[in-house]
């Protein structure tokens, strides 16, 4: 399977992060050790959502859409 997560940081809470990843554990392990640049000064982290998917480019399709503009209004209004 293949997950797109939403995140958000337990002590920002207006930080918020949508990735893609097919280990699901390991990737919160990821953040919240500091191993990504992006959200590594605002751990911890704690899980807000997960979609899954059973093909690789349909997940990444979406992580991408969620990114975009409309994609952020869409999440903003049904997710967070």
């Amino acid at each position: 399977m293949f997950y797109v997560y939403r995140i958000q940081s337990e002590t920002f809470p207006e930080q918020r992060y949508i990735g893609f990843t097919a280990d699901l554990k390991m990737r919160i392990d990821t953040h919240n050790a500091g191993g990504s640049v992006r959200t590594s000064k605002y751990k911890p982290w704690k899980w807000i959502s997960y979609h899954a998917f059973s093909e690789k480019r349909r997940a990444q399709e979406f992580e991408y859409y969620l990114k975009t503009g409309s994609g952020k209004a869409l999440a903003n209004k049904r997710f967070w």
